[in-house]
């Protein structure tokens, strides 16, 4: 197989999931979870869905189902590809085992009837295992992409320092993803008539323990947000590239925009489009941290790596254009 194309594939498959945790994002706000009752894979036993919460989550789980054999075949052609030292074949390794376990993860919230209407404890749970699965999955095709491109292999040696910090700032933008997927489902569950009453509903004595968490989720992003951006900022003055330079800004553009989309989402009142958009500079977001983090550990990155990493390493760009 045609290791020149590999990269391009990798690209492709992290953009496609992508659009698989869009789609998921639409089960979850149009309380669609439950269109196939709780059976598992095929939908309530037929596969022609008959009206819209069928069809909008059998839809996902054809795209799940897409999305596990586009992870086989990035393994298979990484395992044909670059020998078993090769960091690309370790991410491909693990892209294709957290695709698994994001399939499982996902089929156990339907078989538990984690979904829809479900305001208990435990799909809070389940849903910050999912998201958590979800980044790590992205985490894994980008750091493929990464080393198929010509990215160097992570270090950690001698850079101790370097390595908590991003440690630090991976763990913090997973915990913003959760407080996130928290609070859009609280907003899904509980849903308010006007901003003052939904204000009211957060701190009132008898709340949800859902409306109660959603009021940390600014707190949450303001200071990750601060956090990315003076360690993008410092990384990129220790070691200066264009490369460098250009991960940092796309994490300040990309935080300045999520933090606009998240204040005009809370005067709206979540409307499902702007929820979309949100999530998607989230996802963004993430992978260029995940980008930043390599090129630090890594040391300098080949100039020609930058050439094939259209949709991640402009980040920047990307969310402008989407926007």
């Amino acid at each position: 197989m045609n290791r020149t194309r590999f990269p391009k594939f990798v690209w492709g498959v992290l953009i496609y999931n992508l659009l698989v945790i869009l789609w998921g994002a639409l089960v979850r706000a149009t309380k669609s979870g439950d269109g196939c009752s709780n059976h598992w894979p095929l939908c309530d036993g037929i596969t022609t869905p008959q009206r819209a919460a069928t069809i909008i989550e059998f839809t996902h789980r054809v795209m799940s189902g897409m999305s596990l054999i586009l992870s086989v075949l990035l393994f298979v052609w990484a395992a044909r590809t670059y020998d078993r030292q090769h960091p690309a074949w370790k991410g491909a390794l693990l892209s294709m085992l957290f695709t698994f376990s994001e399939a499982l993860v996902g089929a156990g919230l339907v078989l538990f009837k984690l979904v829809a209407h479900n305001a208990s404890v435990y799909r809070a749970v389940a849903i910050s295992a999912h998201l958590t699965n979800t980044f790590l999955l992205l985490l894994a095709l980008t750091l493929t992409g990464w080393w198929s491109s010509g990215g160097g292999s992570l270090r950690l040696r001698g850079s101790r320092v370097v390595g908590l910090a991003i440690m630090v700032a991976i763990v913090g933008v997973i915990l913003l993803g959760v407080s996130g997927a928290i609070t859009a489902t609280g907003d899904t569950l509980f849903p308010s008539v006007s901003l003052a009453a939904g204000v009211r509903s957060d701190f009132a004595s008898t709340a949800s323990f859902w409306l109660r968490l959603r009021v940390l989720h600014p707190f949450i992003a303001t200071a990750i947000g601060i956090y990315l951006l003076v360690l993008a900022g410092t990384l990129n003055r220790m070691q200066p590239s264009a490369q460098m330079a250009q991960y940092a800004k796309g994490i300040a553009v990309l935080f300045a925009l999520e933090m606009a989309a998240g204040i005009v989402n809370f005067l709206l009142q979540a409307p499902l489009g702007l929820q979309l958009f949100h999530l998607l500079l989230a996802d963004l977001l993430w992978i260029n941290v995940v980008l930043l983090s390599a090129a630090a550990l890594s040391g300098p990155e080949p100039s020609h790596a930058l050439a094939a990493l259209p949709a991640t390493a402009h980040a920047g760009r990307l969310s402008k254009g989407t926007n």
